[in-house]
């Protein structure tokens, strides 16, 4: 009897696969079904995507960013993801350190972008419209960077300064329990919320 048969090496073998196979199957089958399903009720919003509808139409996700470069709507925060902006697939950083001078010279750029688009507007930038977030993926800006382009965007579309801070007021999104994070403004449901505006 050769050792790859003894009735030992089998004693150990069958409930060694026995536990492979529960295992496998509880944890590669089971867990995920039960937990896609527990998802999709309590949270369906969120396990499908957070997708953003506009007119019947699927135009976004409110955890992913969108570029956006015309004067006439909000921009979002920066944007380093390889081949092009808010690559979803690509997420990541610049990786530039802060002793970089491409770092240095990358905020610049944005800074005079946003200049160029409002040459009237003398206020402070705030440092998330010119600086990139470690994901690339980042929808939100934050409330002073809204509210540096509200001069801009209300002139473009012809409406009021109030009517646009109204705007901003109404989607922007509270810490967490009142304490975690800051303020923030999801730019693209802004933007959307925008286009429903009536016409100048």
């Amino acid at each position: 009897m050769t050792p790859a048969s003894s009735p030992a090496r089998q004693r150990v073998l069958r409930p060694a696969l026995a536990v492979f196979a529960a295992l496998s199957v509880v944890t590669g089958l089971l867990y995920p079904l039960a937990t896609t399903a527990l998802a999709r009720l309590a949270f369906a919003h969120q396990a499908d995507g957070s997708l953003v509808q506009s007119e019947g139409t699927t135009v976004g996700s409110a955890l992913i960013g969108q570029s956006f470069t015309a004067p006439r709507y909000f921009w979002g925060r920066p944007s380093a993801t390889a081949d092009r902006p808010y690559n979803a697939q690509a997420s990541g950083g610049s990786n530039l350190g802060p002793s970089n001078p491409d770092l240095a010279r990358l905020a610049g750029e944005r800074a005079l972008a946003l200049r160029r688009a409002d040459p009237g507007n003398a206020a402070p930038i705030p440092v998330d419209l010119v600086a990139a977030s470690g994901s690339g993926l980042d929808p939100h800006i934050s409330v002073a960077g809204a509210r540096y382009q509200a001069p801009r965007v209300a002139r473009e579309r012809g409406l009021s300064s109030d009517e646009v801070e109204k705007l901003i007021a109404a989607h922007t999104q509270r810490p967490f329990i009142g304490i975690l994070g800051e303020p923030v403004v999801n730019v693209l449901q802004l933007n959307l919320a925008l286009d429903r505006q009536p016409r100048s």
